[in-house]
């Protein structure tokens, strides 16, 4: 969205609107969410935007910062069962797909500690989600149940009407937060504020243009476009399912809050207790410290708010 509306250009050498204001060329790569897991741990891009839970492997090896939370998903994790399963104990004796290691397996694990139960009693099987989705659309023998996320929960909904959300990250609230994850080495480099900057006001800028009802629909119908091309009813209720942090008083409180270093211990927990990380890494709830290894840092959201850039 920043780059089509010429907020940001993404090319080498070519400034949008936003980099000529921030001074500062910002180069942009599309790829699949594990793809910029990977490229953003082997030090081949300054930032990406990943979940807080995926952030914290690669911080073991490249001191980070969190520098934008974007938003928190509301409903946009969930699991679909079919129409015999009417509750969690019923899933017991069955298999469950999704991605392992993931923010699906975490939110499955989550919602089985909420409704006390253990995890050693259910089967968590890995798949790929869009290949999970896609068993349970088409009715593939064996597969009941799917843990996944959008846009494969709206997907499969849509296309079959004997499956239902049994549970979902609604159960969860703010503890799967999306964010753009930065390397602190980058981040002190010449410019590397300035692209936090640019990167930060690029975001606000789509979001009032979401949430203004002028622009809200052509918004909608530009982001479903880079979402699986769906429609903008549709990415309406995508748009429900994920609470956007379109302002950066809420993004800052988020950063200040004791919720989200609750949150965090329970989401680190978990990755050590599934081998996601080998150690805890050492976190900051400010500006990071000569030994922080990932911090949620909101500095650049109030460099951005100053009348001098």
């Amino acid at each position: 969205m920043a780059e089509a509306d010429g907020l940001i250009n993404g090319k080498p050498g070519e400034m949008g609107s936003l980099e000529e204001k921030w001074k500062v060329d910002v180069v942009l790569h599309e790829s699949d969410y594990d793809t910029c897991i990977t490229m953003y741990g082997s030090q081949n891009v300054d930032a990406a935007c990943l979940t807080n839970m995926d952030a914290l492997n690669p911080s073991l090896s490249r001191a980070s910062s969190m520098i934008l939370p974007t938003s928190t998903s509301h409903g946009a994790d969930a699991c679909i069962v079919v129409d015999t399963i009417q509750t969690i104990e019923d899933l017991k004796g069955k298999n469950i797909y999704g991605l392992e290691k993931s923010v699906s397996e975490y939110c499955f694990v989550r919602n089985l500690e909420i409704n006390a139960q253990k995890e050693k009693d259910y089967s968590f099987s890995n798949m790929d989600p869009a290949a999970a989705a896609a068993a349970l659309q088409q009715k593939q023998a064996g597969i009941e149940a799917i843990m996944v996320w959008n846009p494969f929960v709206m997907e499969t909904l849509a296309k079959r009407s004997d499956v239902k959300v049994l549970f979902d990250s609604t159960a969860i609230p703010q503890e799967i937060v999306d964010g753009v994850i930065m390397s602190q080495e980058s981040l002190k480099k010449e410019g590397g504020a300035a692209f936090a900057c640019a990167i930060i006001e690029a975001f606000y800028t789509t979001t009032a243009k979401l949430n203004a009802p002028d622009t809200r629909e052509a918004t909608l119908t530009a982001l479903g476009e880079k979402f699986s091309g769906l429609d903008s009813e549709a990415m309406n209720q995508i748009v429900h399912q994920t609470k956007f942090l379109s302002s950066p008083g809420q993004a800052i409180a988020l950063f200040g809050s004791a919720e989200l270093k609750a949150t965090m211990d329970k989401v680190v927990t978990f990755c050590v207790d599934h081998e996601i990380t080998g150690r805890a890494p050492t976190l900051s709830f400010a500006q990071p410290a000569a030994d922080t290894e990932l911090a949620f840092d909101a500095q650049y959201i109030k460099k951005f708010r100053s009348p001098n850039p």
